[in-house]
């Protein structure tokens, strides 16, 4: 599959490409991304020139699709459709840049991809799945802004470098309306 950009009013979306390495590598020099995502810990500068090829490999495959999230000329995060199955379903993942965060840039992408991957002329899938590390209290505010329905824990269900932690899921249906539901996780 051909990389596709997509535009918000503040964000392009794009590809992440050999420039990005050096903002890539100072961006999951975060505690918070470490902890929460898959990257690698510690995150060497290797780990991002490996990670740009990867994606380029990834959308040729269409296995995983990811985009830089572009702001005023910065890298703000990235952002994605995961596990696609060409059955219809994908998995929304995202990290954003500390400097970027609380400022509404990722709710603005996240709306961008989630459209994109239930549009007839894009991936036109039925189900696109959010899941994230139990305690990942500022993800679970996005997935739940989004309209994601919580549907519960998965224990030890989500690997990364630090081994296996539980994790929070939700699910998005093509035609669920997106207003912000209930999560008990948040209502705590």
């Amino acid at each position: 599959m051909e990389p596709v950009i997509l535009r918000t009013a503040r964000l392009e979306l794009s590809r992440p490409v050999e420039t990005d390495v050096e903002a890539i590598f100072e961006a999951c020099q975060d505690a918070d991304i470490q902890r929460y995502t898959t990257v690698p810990s510690p995150y060497t500068r290797q780990h991002a020139e490996a990670f740009v090829e990867k994606v380029a490999a990834d959308w040729a495959s269409a296995a995983h699709l990811t985009w830089a999230m572009r702001h005023e000329g910065g890298l703000a995060g990235m952002i994605g459709l995961y596990r696609l199955d060409g059955k219809g379903t994908g998995e929304l993942g995202y990290w954003v840049t500390p400097a970027s965060r609380g400022r509404g840039l990722l709710t603005e992408a996240a709306h961008a991809v989630l459209d994109w991957g239930f549009a007839a002329d894009g991936l036109d899938l039925d189900r696109i799945e959010w899941r994230a590390v139990v305690g990942n209290t500022a993800s679970a505010r996005i997935g739940r802004a989004l309209g994601f329905r919580y549907e519960g824990l998965v224990r030890q269900g989500l690997v990364s470098t630090h081994g296996r932690d539980d994790g929070w899921i939700a699910g998005l249906l093509r035609d669920d309306d997106r207003t912000p539901q209930p999560w008990p996780v948040l209502e705590r």
